[in-house]
């Protein structure tokens, strides 16, 4: 409906971020469960999340027309940038580049992250999921991505840890959307 509905004004006001190996079977709708496979990454900072939508568009310019005659669509960039507060065999390596954590010896409590002389390929499907009170849910999923940025680590006396990173969606196929978002809103319909 058109016009001013505070009805209509969304808050994320409580969600979470989950990963899962590419290819894994994600929720079809707001009501299923994310199945054993989806990893809760845990708390996240109350920066929350923000998601970048970036189209290339190149103009096409001609000799007859000051104006622009055409636009091209280039490329389309979608990423979704976080920092995990909690540190563990999970949200570690997602940070650091996907090598593996392994404890040393058995038993021993004493765990080990190898860190690759170059980079290392860590596809991941994630999945965003956010309430606004009890009757609105949101599911924010990309079936393939990677993270292709990460903020600087900060280690101090008087602050958590933060692992932030920016994780960039990646086409599947042609045939496959880049991200669905499932929405239980019914301020959409009216």
């Amino acid at each position: 409906m058109a016009g001013a509905n505070a009805g209509e004004i969304r808050v994320a006001g409580s969600g979470r971020i989950l990963v899962a190996p590419v290819g894994t079977t994600a929720p079809v709708d707001t009501t299923a469960a994310w199945g054993a496979a989806w990893l809760d990454l845990g708390y996240t900072s109350t920066d929350g999340i923000k998601v970048t939508k970036k189209d290339k568009i190149e103009p096409v310019h001609t000799w007859q027309s000051g104006s622009t005659a055409r636009l091209i669509y280039a490329e389309r960039d979608l990423k979704v940038k976080f920092q995990m507060l909690q540190v563990n065999g999970e949200t570690l390596p997602l940070f650091l580049g996907g090598d593996s954590l392994a404890q040393t010896a058995p038993t021993s409590g004493i765990y080990q992250y190898n860190m690759a002389t170059g980079p290392v390929s860590n596809e991941k499907a994630l999945g965003i999921e956010f309430t606004d009170g009890s009757a609105i849910i949101y599911r924010f999923i990309i079936a393939r991505g990677q993270v292709t940025d990460t903020e600087d680590l900060a280690l101090s006396r008087t602050a958590a840890i933060k692992l932030g990173v920016t994780f960039t969606a990646l086409a599947t196929d042609d045939t496959k959307p880049l991200a669905t978002i499932l929405m239980a809103d019914k301020g959409l319909g009216d």
